[in-house]
């Protein structure tokens, strides 16, 4: 399911051989560049720089960084790792004209404490506390001014970066990638929008106990300003402490999949950024907090039920069928080589892993994020094998994939399959096919 992430893992495989000396016969003069390029230093002169710009050029290194050390550079891996929970914050005076013009002058009026150090800082927005003189404790998350005008020129300089460093397959639709990725990054600045997919998701998980959506406050929200409940919790990667209990992991491994497979195949509605940040864990109720929906996609009935025929498909271990249900998606097109389709399907089955183990995968013993990139840049790069994915998969593949390392950071063993083909037969049953294009 994850192959929309090819690009990215053979991008980085070639960047990793190219860096430790080991591109292909010819390339001594461009891996030389490369080298030079993907050192330690300017690794963290780029991640301090995106911090800077913050935006669309943050968010796309959040994208980066998510893939960790399995399809990063160390080196890189390291550095842009900063940029999933911190950017640089606005200036007191720069904050206060923000908040005169989406409250209107005397906003301070609205406040009862205001605390104008920031709680977090991301990529497109920062986080502060207040209590309103009605007593609610909020979390206001403020949007750094000027984001959503240049998000459009964001994507588009880094993919320019992109191509004339020739990091990128020869074949790679960027225009089509560019546009999806300035679409979404552009609905993520509308925090109306994000409000309402707040309350759209508090609804759909209401049947699960363990997690919480906080309130949205319509009264103090605004496109640029999103008024939510304060909720306390700590970061996920609390999971990772020695004195948790391995059950407790499976537990939350387990229902943050769980989540997952509903997000796509029941609700047909996902947030699509793993993002350590956009969740909290409270210890003391168990319970997982959901806090961003700014990256969230509807999917089409026939899309879902696509996905629902391949995964059906790989847990069956029935080749063809997953070379039939990979053209319906746009991984294939009719009439693509025997080889082409031999390769595909191959890659398909190595990424399903989870789907074909019996009882708990083990997320954070597995190897399988090398073993895919490995092969995805010998068929990819190689061997010319693979077709690019369409754009409009690019956001599912960073959930799917982004989970998959969210669960082996936090050492969850989780029953894939279990959780999944019950949720395949309710999203096989709807009618129609996706819309193209």
């Amino acid at each position: 399911m994850a192959a929309g992430e090819l690009a990215l893992g053979g991008l980085a495989e070639g960047v990793r051989r190219m860096a430790a000396g080991k591109g292909e016969a010819g390339a001594g003069k461009a891996g030389a560049t490369a080298s030079a390029f993907l050192s330690a230093e300017n690794a963290r002169r780029l991640a301090a720089h995106l911090a800077r710009l913050r935006g669309g050029a943050m968010k796309l290194g959040q994208m980066m960084s998510l893939q960790g050390e399995d399809l990063l550079p160390p080196e890189f891996a390291q550095a842009l790792s900063v940029l999933r929970s911190q950017a640089a914050p606005m200036p007191v005076a720069q904050l206060r004209r923000v908040l005169g013009r989406e409250y209107g002058k005397g906003w301070e009026r609205r406040f009862e404490r205001f605390e104008l150090e920031p709680i977090a800082a991301a990529s497109i927005g920062q986080v502060h506390r207040a209590r309103t003189p009605d007593g609610r404790e909020l979390a206001l998350k403020i949007q750094y001014p000027g984001v959503a005008r240049s998000i459009a020129s964001d994507v588009d300089n880094l993919a320019t970066v992109l191509r004339v460093m020739k990091l990128l397959p020869g074949d790679l639709d960027v225009s089509g990638i560019a546009a999806e990725a300035a679409r979404q990054l552009g609905q993520e600045a509308d925090y109306l929008a994000e409000a309402a997919f707040l309350e759209h998701f508090a609804q759909l998980v209401a049947d699960e106990p363990g997690l919480l959506v906080p309130r949205v406050h319509r009264d103090l929200s605004t496109v640029r300003i999103l008024a939510m409940d304060y909720v306390e919790g700590e970061p996920l990667e609390t999971l990772t402490q020695p004195d948790v209990a391995q059950a407790t992991r499976d537990e939350i491994g387990t229902l943050l999949e769980r989540l997952m497979f509903r997000e796509l195949f029941e609700f047909r509605t996902m947030q699509t950024d793993p993002n350590f940040a956009n969740y909290l864990w409270q210890p003391d109720t168990g319970k997982v907090v959901l806090l961003d929906f700014g990256a969230t996609m509807r999917f089409s009935a026939g899309f879902v039920g696509d996905y629902a025929r391949i995964a059906r498909a790989v847990i069956d271990g029935d080749r063809d069928a997953i070379a039939r249900h990979a053209v319906a998606i746009g991984y294939l097109a009719q009439g693509d080589s025997r080889e082409l389709v031999g390769a595909t399907t191959d890659l398909i089955m190595l990424i399903c892993e989870p789907l074909r183990h019996v009882g708990r995968y083990d997320f954070a013993a597995s190897d399988l994020p090398a073993r895919a990139r490995a092969l995805g840049f010998d068929l990819a790069v190689r061997q010319g094998l693979l077709r690019i994915p369409p754009p409009q998969t690019m956001f599912l593949h960073r959930k799917l994939v982004g989970s998959f390392l969210m669960l082996a950071h936090v050492r969850a063993r989780v029953d894939a399959p279990a959780l999944v083909l019950p949720m395949r037969e309710i999203a096989t049953r709807a009618p129609g096919r996706q819309r193209r294009g």
